[in-house]
């Protein structure tokens, strides 16, 4: 609809035969306005179809009433898991969600930042990424902002994440008690410094837990992808071109698993039999793969419900006490005991 063309405040109040005054009160949902005035108001506004506007509202309130949430990336199984936990996290409360999307790309996740905050919102979710730590501090000053799955050494206090170097230390523990030496490890690269980089400590938890029995980790057996899954199938064509024998591999990620699984079904290399395989973050579709995938599961929808309850009390003035969370792993049938 053109600009000329909008419903206003003083087309309601001619039609509904009141005050524009009295047609502010009502949409406002103040007291002291009478009965046969306010259904008065009511019906006007559903005859002329008229839509508040939302961001002339926010400057007079302060308030939008909605929550910036920057993810990295639409579709993946783990970025969206934390999404529907937010979803559930806000369902009660009075707040709607803005989404944008950084494609773990800096300039458009601080493009992507910067829209939201023009847009006013009440508080900020951030689900990874690499923006600087310097400009989440200046964000963090004005604006409630909690960071989902990934750890600020200078903010903690503001970040919700997994324990990922536990949970690759247990994934790899499990292997070794199932009688694996020969390791692989199928890792990505560190995107960003100065951060607590997920499939970093990932990685050194595999080798930590290699260390602990007297295995040095060897770097013939660990190979990086990009959390795609053809970079599976290319990180099982390298690591068969190295010649290095190995009985196991561990993914720093379902996606790659999946890639991996079709690297080994065409070289005929049968799973768990000959190689056994491991991944991370439990997808839905992990345990419909054949065989079924035994892998860390990371509670994404819940770690999205906290991140919303946690936004919620730093907008009402609280300070949340943040939890680091714990993976299970999740024991199918992709791994064999080695003998």
């Amino acid at each position: 609809m053109d600009n000329e063309n909008k419903v206003t405040i003083h087309d309601i109040a001619e039609k509904a035969g009141v005050s524009p005054s009295t047609v502010s009160r009502v949409l406002r949902n103040s007291a002291g306005v009478a009965e046969n005035k306010r259904d008065a108001v009511m019906q006007a506004v559903a005859e002329l179809d008229y839509r508040p506007n939302i961001f002339a509202q926010s400057l007079a309130s302060g308030q939008s009433m909605t929550i910036g949430v920057l993810t990295q990336n639409f579709g993946s199984p783990f970025y969206d898991g934390i999404l529907q936990g937010i979803l559930l996290g806000l369902e009660d409360s009075d707040y709607w969600p803005l989404f944008a999307d950084g494609r773990w790309q800096p300039a458009i996740e601080e493009q992507s930042l910067d829209l939201l905050l023009d847009r006013r919102v009440d508080g900020i979710i951030i689900i990874g990424g690499q923006i600087p730590e310097e400009k989440l501090q200046k964000v963090a000053a004005k604006t409630p902002l909690i960071v989902v799955a990934r750890g600020l050494k200078t903010m903690p206090q503001h970040c919700l994440y997994l324990d990922n170097f536990q949970a690759g230390y247990q994934v790899t523990k499990y292997l070794l008690e199932m009688g694996h030496r020969d390791i692989a490890h199928i890792t990505a690269p560190v995107a960003y410094e100065k951060t607590v980089n997920d499939i970093q400590k990932r990685y050194e938890g595999y080798q930590q837990a290699l260390r602990d029995v007297g295995l040095e980790p060897d770097p013939r057996l660990v190979v990086e992808g990009n959390l795609q899954q053809q970079s599976g199938v290319l990180a099982v064509e390298m690591l068969l071109s190295w010649g290095r024998p190995f009985s196991a591999i561990f993914s720093a990620n379902d996606q790659m698993v999946f890639g991996a699984r079709l690297a080994l079904f065409r070289r005929g290399i049968r799973v768990p039999e000959d190689v056994s395989l491991v991944g991370f973050d439990d997808e839905s579709s992990a345990a419909y793969m054949v065989p079924p995938l035994t892998t860390a599961h990371q509670p994404s929808v819940q770690m999205g419900q906290v991140a919303a309850q946690a936004i919620l009390q730093m907008i009402n003035g609280n300070s949340p006490d943040l939890p680091v969370f714990k993976a299970e792993l999740i024991i199918r049938e992709s791994v064999s005991r080695h003998r």
